[in-house]
């Protein structure tokens, strides 16, 4: 039997509709920025890209701006947007946006793992802040209260950037319905490939270059872009309705009541969530114990973000909850089979049983 892939939010399975606008880039020798004929060509699959994703995340197409993937993204928001202004992050952002950020203020989160609203407003009171929050948590799911954080930063003149590079896809997501200045998203983990992502912009934001170059992007983001990713990530965002995520919901309910009823706590439990993504926590055994013995198992899950060349360390995101313990991270992908529930029932279950006849009496 094929491995039980469950780590989406690290990666989304390539979608079909991506793979094929990708093969299609492929065959096309011009650069985007050619005016002759096989520039032209590219130009147009760049452009059905960017009219693709301005339609499905609320801007219009002239506010799209490519880049490398979500960390670029997001970096390119704090380094245009930052300047002269108050830094403030939440405290469950993703490493990228974190590294991005050194010496901001962090904002904290409610035991659910959901923003402190009431800790935001007392922030945003002072000189012009920049707000940057993530749509949904990459470890536990939690969808922070964005609209009523849009609200309070423009009563107080603040500019709110959000990180949706995990929700993007899997709920509705709209920069326009947010009232966000600036929103991140990344092609692979809406099913296209890897390489591409885009920062979205309001209509008549200003935005420097991180990278400067030959002009691309209308000045916002230099370099040839990568064509064959962001054609693909164009057709991955088309394809990804979110009403999929009811299918997924049940499967993760299920997973979530059966280790529940053996002894597992569910990380955010009670707060909205991705319907793909639980948090697992074992009281007694160590995540990578468990991801070890899971993907022997045949079962490939993660222990929190797939951004730290494969090490795994206490969970920033749980520490910021006020939980000890560790946890693992079970993502479902788009392509989840049916029985992808029982079967990682079945393989933790054994785990469980094995680990709690070596830990001592009480620690499980």
């Amino acid at each position: 039997m094929a491995p039980l892939y469950l780590d989406a939010n690290a990666s989304e399975p390539l979608r079909p509709e991506a793979r094929a606008a990708a093969l299609a880039a492929l065959e096309l020798a011009g650069n985007p920025s050619s005016v002759h004929a096989a520039g032209r060509a590219a130009r147009q699959l760049l452009e059905r890209a960017r009219d693709q994703l301005a339609a499905r995340f609320g801007t219009g197409p002239g506010e799209v701006v490519f880049t490398s993937g979500g960390t670029e993204a997001n970096a390119l928001a704090l380094h245009a947007r930052g300047a002269g202004r108050r830094v403030l992050v939440g405290a469950t952002e993703h490493p990228a946006v974190l590294a991005a950020a050194p010496g901001a203020a962090t904002l904290p989160v409610l035991a659910d793992g959901r923003l402190d609203l009431a800790t935001l407003a007392e922030a945003l009171r002072g000189p012009p802040a920049l707000v940057c929050l993530m749509a949904a948590n990459n470890e536990t799911g939690v969808l922070h209260p964005l609209a009523e954080a849009a609200a309070l930063c423009r009563a107080q003149g603040a500019l709110l950037h959000v990180d949706a590079v995990q929700a993007a896809g899997r709920v509705p997501v709209s920069l326009a319905e947010l009232g966000a200045d600036s929103m991140a998203i990344s092609g692979h983990k809406l099913g296209g490939p890897k390489g591409a992502g885009a920062l979205l912009l309001r209509p008549g934001l200003a935005l420097a270059p991180l990278i400067a170059g030959g002009g691309q992007e209308r000045g916002r983001r230099g370099g040839t872009e990568a064509l064959p990713a962001i054609a693909g990530m164009g057709a991955a965002a088309a394809a990804a309705e979110p009403v999929q995520a009811l299918r997924l919901a049940g499967l993760r309910d299920a997973i979530e009541a059966g280790c529940v009823a053996q002894g597992a706590r569910v990380a955010g439990l009670g707060a909205p969530r991705l319907g793909n993504t639980t948090l697992l926590i074992l009281p007694g055994a160590p995540a990578e114990t468990q991801v070890i013995a899971l993907d022997l198992a045949g079962v490939q899950v993660s222990a929190g973000a797939a951004c730290s060349s494969g090490k795994v360390g206490r969970s920033h995101v749980l520490a910021a909850m006020g939980e000890e313990a560790g946890g693992i991270r079970v993502s479902l992908p788009w392509n989840a089979p049916e029985d992808a529930a029982e079967r990682f029932l079945t393989a933790w279950s054994a785990m469980r049983n094995r680990l709690s006849r070596r830990a001592p009496v009480g620690a499980m």
